[in-house]
């Protein structure tokens, strides 16, 4: 199926322009809840555009981009061109990323894609970063170690854009697809990828595609509101997650439960736990991955990154009481993320037994720090949302 530019416009303007831009003293506008879109998002539409650059001959000036989350929207495309001809043809797309009302380091970033063609490679598209996007250096990100810093959504998300609308060229030849942010090193000076060993430039990220606000004080009061919920309709259970992709898990292994027990609290452990206590739930689950079970081991009150560092050597700990040798377990504790402590005993068959130490002292902490009468269930994901083990609050006091 092809798509041409004027397939790509949509009924409402597109991201990026000013027509039907909501502005300052307009009353339909809502300081501080606009949503913005991620450098994978961003990547994705360039990708996109610049595929139908070559295959059309002429980069569209909006593209219709589908997200990770099954949305399409409309973006509006700089700098497109096609220069050369025949096989050394490539295609030049660019979206400037917003960020909405949550702006960061990558505000304004021009996501960019150049496209060309491998010949005689049936079906294959090749996904690299050029400059600005960051080369990874370290195990423990989930990301091949010298390859892009590209999330694995993000790249997914890509290759589908770019197969929609190249799927005729597809039958027969390949394309290679590099995604590049001009300025890209100095952005990635304002965040942590050096710590975590992405050198020279930013990563790809977005498992949704939508940035939305982060509002402190608006995300607590919805955890809080949530849990009253709950308890208005009787639950005396409920299940606290970190995230979307910890909460469907959280569901698969307690389907049992209403859905008004699942909470996503984010960030914040003190809120939900001490209004689960005031609200007297008689048991609580809680449903995570690595990292945050170990900030919840260190008794963080907000486990936000910015918040605190990683506790390596509560890391280090569990794998050295799980058997890992004491070469391992001091690379551990140099070593940046949780992730990385996961990847190296998960190559020694303790997956299950590294995780269940970490849950345990995550519920020592937890029932420490909040001593109400509940009884405490940890649940324990892999980072694509798989079951690796349940621990009850009697195997860890």
């Amino acid at each position: 199926m092809s798509e041409t530019a004027a397939d790509t416009m949509a009924s409402e303007p597109p991201y990026g322009s000013h027509a039907g831009k909501v502005r300052k003293g307009d009353g339909r506008r809502q300081r501080g809840n606009r949503t913005g879109f991620t450098t994978g998002a961003c990547s994705a539409a360039a990708a996109r555009a610049a595929t139908l650059g070559l295959v059309n001959g002429e980069v569209p000036d909006s593209v219709l981009c589908r997200l990770p989350n099954g949305q399409e929207v409309s973006f509006v495309v700089i700098d497109g061109y096609v220069e050369g001809e025949g096989l050394v043809r490539i295609a030049h797309a660019a979206i400037v990323k917003d960020a909405g009302d949550d702006p960061d380091a990558t505000n304004g970033a021009h996501l960019t894609a150049d496209v060309r063609l491998l010949p005689n490679r049936s079906g294959e598209i090749v996904l690299k970063g050029g400059p600005g996007v960051g080369t990874v250096t370290k195990e423990g990100l989930g990301l091949e170690v010298g390859g892009p810093a590209i999330n694995p959504v993000p790249c997914r998300n890509i290759r589908d854009n770019v197969s929609i609308v190249a799927a005729d060229l597809l039958e027969r030849d390949g394309l290679e697809v590099t995604i590049s942010v001009p300025g890209g090193e100095d952005m990635a000076k304002k965040t942590l990828n050096a710590r975590l060993g992405i050198l020279g430039g930013i990563s790809i990220l977005g498992t949704t595609g939508i940035v939305r606000p982060y509002s402190t004080a608006a995300f607590r009061a919805s955890v809080v509101q949530a849990i009253e919920v709950a308890a208005r309709q009787g639950q005396t259970c409920v299940v606290f997650t970190t995230g979307g992709r910890s909460e469907k898990f959280a569901m698969r292994q307690l389907p049992e439960l209403d859905e008004s027990c699942f909470v996503q609290m984010g960030d914040f452990v003190k809120a939900a736990f001490t209004t689960a206590g005031k609200h007297r739930m008689r048991h609580i689950h809680v449903g995570a991955m690595a990292g945050k079970l170990t900030k919840m081991g260190q008794g963080l009150s907000v486990t936000h990154a910015w918040k605190a560092e990683i506790d390596r050597d509560l890391l280090a700990d569990c794998a050295r009481e799980v058997g890992a040798q004491p070469d391992l377990v001091e690379e551990i504790r140099a070593a940046e993320t949780a992730r990385f402590a996961a990847e190296r005993l998960a190559a020694l068959g303790l997956t299950v037994d590294f995780h269940r130490a970490l849950a345990k002292k995550a519920i020592r902490s937890l029932k420490s720090c909040y001593p109400e009468a509940y009884h405490l269930s940890v649940h324990v994901c892999d980072f694509d949302g798989r079951f690796i083990v349940r621990v009850e609050e009697d195997e860890a006091l």
